[in-house]
């Protein structure tokens, strides 16, 4: 991330944790709307008191900040997030749609099992009031045409190459990313995140290493019409090797992570 960009967003970190020092997630709320810029919107988001402990927990090594600012949601923006998982990154965006913008928190059905009882614990109580659940497959994307804003797939566009224990495919590879322009505005963005395979590693590493090469997935969304706009080094990592699976205890959440931001055609 430039260091003046960094600068920006920990001096508007510095004001958010003071605004909502003694508030609770309505006052949160109140600070985000009343915020004068990007920067100060992402501090605040990232500092709501609202936001789970286990998320915080998480922030050292997702650098939430830097990926927000990458990813350009503003308030009212329409976002649809594959692979949510959990929620981390629904709590945020939701924060940063603010009430007049909507969340889709998008997982595969089969992911069920997985997630057990995490997904219906971060929507509880309507706490997350712009966010609507999804459960589709990547190739059926659940909107309709041209109504996104911006569509997020964070560590999982690897997971097209790995098949589920129920042997239910995910979606066929380049109808997910034909979907993923059906669904966005003209002009709308794909912000894509995901764990490094070796340059020239073949595609079967997205299910057995749970890693992919960039240059495949730029070879797929280039080809369904997108047009790359910015890469981000934030969470890139030099001393990762890309020879181990994501999940070996040397490497997890360690990895070496690409950050590419996609827009589909205006015209």
């Amino acid at each position: 991330m430039p260091q003046m960009l960094r600068g920006m967003i920990c001096a508007a970190a510095a004001l958010a944790l003071a605004a909502c020092a003694e508030g609770g997630r309505d006052q949160g709320v109140e600070a985000l709307a009343a915020a004068s810029s990007a920067e100060e919107r992402i501090a605040l988001a990232v500092a709501l008191r609202a936001r789970p402990e286990e998320d915080r927990k998480d922030d050292a090594m997702r650098n939430p900040a830097a990926v927000l600012a990458f990813t350009g949601v503003e308030p009212g923006a329409t976002v649809f997030e594959m692979e949510a998982g959990r929620g981390y990154y629904t709590e945020l965006f939701s924060a940063l749609a603010g009430p007049d913008g909507t969340v889709v928190m998008q997982n595969p059905p089969s992911f069920d099992g997985f997630l057990g009882d995490a997904v219906a614990a971060r929507l509880a109580d309507n706490r997350l009031p712009n966010v609507r659940l999804s459960k589709s497959a990547f190739d059926m994307l659940d909107a309709p045409d041209a109504s996104v804003d911006i569509v997020t797939w964070f560590l999982g566009p690897h997971e097209l190459y790995f098949t589920p224990s129920d042997g239910v495919s995910l979606g066929d590879v380049e109808q997910t990313y034909q979907d993923v322009m059906r669904i966005l505005k003209p002009g709308g963005f794909f912000v894509v995140l995901d764990h490094a395979a070796a340059a020239g590693a073949p595609q079967t590493t997205g299910g057995s290493l749970h890693r992919i090469d960039p240059a495949i997935i730029k070879g797929l969304v280039e080809a369904a019409g997108f047009e790359l706009v910015a890469e981000s080094d934030a969470l890139r990592n030099p001393d990762d090797d890309h020879m181990m699976g994501v999940f070996d205890p040397a490497v997890r959440r360690k990895t070496d992570r690409f950050l590419l931001k996609y827009q589909k055609p205006a015209g």
